[in-house]
């Protein structure tokens, strides 16, 4: 930072203490997270690493993992979605429940019984070698990019709120922040990320709540007058029943938010690896069923604060402005901005590296005791995820990244087709064929997406995701047909 910057920051005096406050609040966070690394890492082997020696207490995971689960990106946006679709959000929510209750009976006790650290090797156990490795590269490859999409969102907001002010370059933002990533989680992997979710959860609703209560200063109501006021609201809509067209239709949010946690819960490692942490099955899936409960009223109180939000900011916004907008100038909501965003998105970022880590050391290169590799990958796979972090700023595109999430999106469904089939049939698929049809069971699906609009103005929503798996499962189905005439 030049002199003359530095003068112009001190002369605006309430500014530049705001900068250092949130700075503060930063690295205070930071700080407990270290104390709790060093706390619970300390032995730093696989077993550790990996699953936390199967000890820890079902509780602190459900807790934790209701904050693991919501990104930096949901923080910010689905307060704006009243503006589009009410509070139809809901019913996702619902579907989610039953989701999560489906995952902890059917494929936790798979998972359990099998002693698995990766899921994916289920695969090779009941389809084949390639049938496995197809479902560990389409994990690796969509979660970084995945991943590293919501981190890249985060950093350029905490850059303009942080970094910015004090003249720190946005290359040296990631490069910080993944660092701090790295040196809290290398030891104990996800022994440490049980302990330290807890922690982010508790300070991402903290941040929440306190924000909700600010909003509600500004419009001086009372919680009781509040609630009035959002149930009154023509944007606290939650079913639409009457309207079978509409992308939000109760019938298509509600299957498409159950598919959408048995695929991007019960077939992700990310997502998977902490609810193996327990140290029975029956611990395992009161975890599992508690949190998805908790995802209903979490969920209440991000929508709630974006019909608030309206009632100060009006509805000129577009959804994700809402929220930033609002704290800007604001030194209280500012550090609790922070706070949240911060825990939202290394809660989501620490957990993707680890399990990243852990599917290419157990899945990909099945060496799954080398400690020495496991702390190389670890690292190399930070070094990836800032260079994907940084390749999105260079390209600086909102197309580019929408494309990148519909990417993403359409790979889990080659998952939940294989583990589909591997469960509720008999066959074994011609295995030297799965990559092929995994690859070409998205590509047709965009295919039938792009007809269907042009056809009939019909656009594929959550929904895509079933049809993904259902060309999956068809092309498994077939090759395992002619693969049975073959032999």
């Amino acid at each position: 930072m030049s002199i003359s910057v530095l003068s112009r920051s001190m002369t605006l005096h309430p500014l530049f203490l705001n900068r250092i406050m949130i700075i503060v609040t930063v690295l205070v966070y930071f700080a407990i997270l270290f104390a709790i690394s060093r706390l619970t890492g300390k032995q730093g082997d696989n077993a550790t690493f990996y699953r936390a020696n199967r000890q820890a207490p079902w509780y602190m995971v459900a807790f934790g993992m209701v904050g693991a689960s919501i990104s930096g990106i949901t923080f910010v946006s689905v307060p704006g979605m009243v503006l589009t679709s009410q509070m139809t959000y809901l019913q996702v929510c619902l579907g989610f429940v039953v989701g999560y209750v489906v995952v902890a009976n059917l494929l936790l006790p798979l998972y359990y019984r099998l002693g698995l650290t990766s899921i994916y090797a289920y695969l090779g156990q009941r389809l084949g070698q390639r049938s496995y490795g197809t479902g560990a590269w389409f994990f690796l490859l969509s979660k970084m990019a995945g991943a590293a999409v919501k981190f890249y969102v985060v950093c350029m907001i905490l850059q303009q709120f942080v970094f910015d002010a004090a003249g720190i370059p946005f290359t040296v933002n990631v490069v910080l922040l993944v660092l701090l990533i790295w040196l809290y989680t290398r030891r104990g992997g996800i022994g440490t990320l049980v302990f330290t979710d807890v922690f982010q959860t508790l300070c991402l609703f903290t941040a929440l709540i306190l924000i909700i209560v600010s909003v509600l200063s500004d419009l001086h109501l009372s919680v009781s007058e509040a609630v009035g006021s959002i149930a009154r609201s023509d944007m606290s809509r939650i079913f639409v029943l009457d309207d079978v067209s509409s992308p939000h239709n109760f019938w298509k949010q509600f299957l498409s938010g159950v598919f959408i946690v048995i695929v991007m819960t019960g077939l992700d490692q990310d997502m998977m690896q902490k609810n193996l942490t327990c140290r029975t099955l029956r611990d395992a899936q009161k975890d599992m069923c508690s949190y998805g409960v908790a995802f209903l009223p979490a969920n209440l109180l991000f929508l709630s604060l974006g019909i608030l939000l309206t009632m100060v900011l009006g509805t000129d916004l577009k959804g994700d402005e809402m929220l930033t907008h609002y704290i800007q100038g604001a030194t209280k909501t500012q550090m609790l901005f922070t706070l949240g965003i911060v825990a939202a998105s290394f809660s989501s970022a620490d957990s993707a590296l680890t399990s990243l880590t852990t599917c290419y050391c157990v899945d990909i290169s099945q060496r799954p005791h080398d400690e020495q590799l496991r702390k190389r990958i670890h690292l190399i796979m930070c070094f990836g995820f800032v260079l994907f972090i940084l390749l999105f700023r260079s390209i600086n595109s909102t197309s580019l990244i929408d494309a990148i999430y519909i990417l993403v999106g359409y790979t889990y469904g080659p998952l939940l087709g294989l583990f589909a089939f591997g469960l509720f049939t008999r066959r074994r698929p011609a295995d030297r064929l799965v990559p092929y049809i995994c690859i070409a069971s998205p590509l047709v699906c965009y295919a039938i997406d792009q007809t269907a609009q042009r056809l009939s103005g019909y656009h594929f929503g959550y929904e895509l995701l079933m049809l993904n798996g259902l060309l999956t499962f068809l092309g498994l189905y077939l090759s395992s047909v002619r693969h049975k005439k073959e032999a």
